[in-house]
């Protein structure tokens, strides 16, 4: 068995970021305190990226105070699918996603049914507070639901994956794809049971898998191989990822990506302390990507189509 002093020893050789270590040399150092309202509040973001002309789910409506709740069945008449969200949230909570509608009734991905009563509820949770960061008052943004890419369809249950970019300086250094499980209750967050796919940065191709820390080759619920499918318009996500560290004002930022069937790639949301299990993922450390970036000189970032080309020629994994 291998002693933890040996463990940690190892996963230094492999350039395995720490939480301590990212925080000490690239959070705070980078990442100043007075934009993260940028990537903190969604209802921000969403604004910021279609000033920038970056493309996010189409938004519905919005409630801010508990006295326009009022109007939230007018918000939500004629709509026969919809996401509510919290401004504040992360991890995923507080998002309920409603696949179909029916009078007094809105059924959920995961099967489960509310009735206006608890839709309406919850959205009042989520202006107390109860999803956000700090527990501080919240908007609860409705939004369009995003259409499963057929891609991910054998590779997948019940939600939305989502694709995680690691942005430094402007460069996309490492990525994941969370495919959710029935396990996840159709959510993509790793920590609930999603698998993490390592995705190469040159092709867009899926070159690892874990879950719960554990490499896997298919997905537990359908059967079908996860490694080797490769990611639609990945030239189009790149450039996404590294416009909207722009308009992030954050050196080092997660950019999440939803592949919406129609619209193609949208921005989700910015982190400004993204996860460490990307590593996982790729089965590879952050480190030495992170070191090579701060190694360029200012000329080869000057844009972001310079930055996507040095991101593709630098982290290319070789076919296997």
């Amino acid at each position: 068995m291998i002693g933890p002093f040996a463990r940690i020893r190892h996963l230094h050789r492999r350039g395995v970021l720490g939480i301590n270590q990212r925080n000490a040399h690239f959070v705070l150092p980078h990442n100043p305190r007075v934009h993260y309202p940028r990537v903190d509040n969604k209802l921000l973001t969403k604004r910021l990226a279609d000033a920038a002309g970056i493309a996010t789910p189409q938004s519905l409506g919005v409630i801010a105070y508990q006295h326009e709740l009022r109007g939230l069945p007018q918000l939500l008449d004629g709509l026969a699918e919809f996401v509510l969200k919290p401004a504040h949230g992360a991890q995923g909570n507080g998002i309920v996603v409603v696949d179909r509608v029916e009078p007094g009734r809105y059924r959920k991905t995961s099967g489960a049914v509310l009735n206006a009563a608890q839709i309406r509820q919850h959205v009042s949770s989520i202006l107390s507070g109860v999803f956000s960061f700090h527990g501080d008052w919240d908007s609860c943004l409705i939004e369009a639901r995003v259409t499963l890419h057929p891609c991910f369809r054998d590779i997948t249950r019940y939600g939305i994956p989502d694709i995680r970019v690691i942005v430094y300086r402007g460069v996309p250094v490492m990525a994941m794809c969370r495919l959710p499980t029935a396990a996840s209750a159709g959510r993509a967050n790793l920590h609930q049971g999603a698998i993490g796919v390592g995705i190469d940065i040159n092709s867009g191709r899926a070159i690892f898998a874990e879950h719960h820390n554990r490499p896997v080759t298919t997905h537990m619920d359908t059967g079908a191989p996860i490694t080797g499918f490769h990611l639609p318009a990945w030239d189009e996500v790149l450039a996404l990822a590294s416009r909207a560290s722009e308009i992030s004002g954050l050196a080092y930022v997660g950019v999440d990506v939803v592949m919406d069937a129609e619209r193609g790639p949208l921005l989700l949301e910015l982190n400004a302390r993204p996860g460490l299990a990307i590593q996982v993922a790729n089965n590879e450390g952050l480190l030495p990507r992170l070191r090579q970036v701060e190694a360029l000189a200012a000329a080869a970032m000057s844009n972001w189509q310079e930055r996507c080309r040095v991101a593709r020629e630098l982290f290319a994994r070789p076919a296997s």
